[in-house]
């Protein structure tokens, strides 16, 4: 554990200090531990830590973590592709969804939604690099497209996501993380009670946070190496 104690701090140190610089509240900028591919385990011991928000891509081995730690108050977020016929786990399990992307998937989403539960958290995905190989929605269809997620029940609309190109050159990561910046300014004009702008990773948190980033999602720099993803599981989610 001493080793995640260390990143996790390290890690938050770094969130304040970027917080600061861009004269940002600590506060406004939520870590999200990407928990993929890691133990019931190492989450607990991120939970001791104070860790509340992890984040999950492959629903088997999600639904198996969150039975595990069904003790903990964990607050549980879907961030991987969404298969339709996996969307029914996603809407029952999960109190945040931050790959949604399609009409189809946001319906399936808001219909499959237990009453009993709180509405479900929603961050639409904007392909911000238009690379070909990745989700989202194009930044010119997100307008159209919250405005239709936003009449669904049963689901709200937070914010948005993205997942820029890697790359090493900080002026591309700058560029892209103040365009989804903007987009998210734009769109808040007409739905104010967007919140939650989750961008920003291992290698790019600390610029996500001077361009906006409310929601940081962290997994390496906090895990160590990721392990090998399970053979059980299945591609695309």
């Amino acid at each position: 554990m001493s080793s995640i104690a260390e990143n996790y701090s390290s890690i938050r140190q770094q969130i304040q200090l970027a917080a600061q610089n861009a004269g940002r509240d600590e506060a406004s900028v939520a870590l999200l531990a990407v928990s993929k591919t890691r133990s019931a385990h190492e989450i607990r011991d991120l939970y001791q830590l104070g860790q509340r928000q992890f984040g999950e891509n492959y629903i088997q081995e999600a639904l198996e973590k969150i039975s595990v730690l069904s003790d903990l108050p964990l607050c549980w977020h879907f961030i991987g592709p969404i298969q339709s016929n996996k969307s029914r786990a996603i809407a029952e399990q999960f109190d945040w969804v931050h790959s949604v992307d399609r009409f189809k998937i946001a319906k399936r989403l808001s219909e499959q939604r237990p009453t009993h539960l709180p509405a479900l958290n929603i961050c639409m995905q904007v392909n911000i690099s238009r690379e070909a190989s990745k989700s989202g929605c194009l930044p010119e269809a997100a307008e159209a497209l919250l405005n239709q997620i936003s009449e669904l029940p049963h689901i709200v609309i937070r914010g948005l996501m993205a997942i820029p190109a890697a790359t090493d050159n900080i002026a591309e990561q700058r560029h892209a993380l103040a365009s989804m910046k903007q987009l998210f300014s734009k769109l808040k004009t007409t739905h104010p009670s967007l919140d939650t702008l989750s961008m920003g990773m291992s290698n790019d948190m600390e610029i996500a946070i001077q361009e906006g980033a409310t929601m940081v999602r962290i997994g390496t720099a906090l895990f160590g190496p990721r392990n090998p993803k399970p053979t059980s599981q299945s591609s695309g989610i």
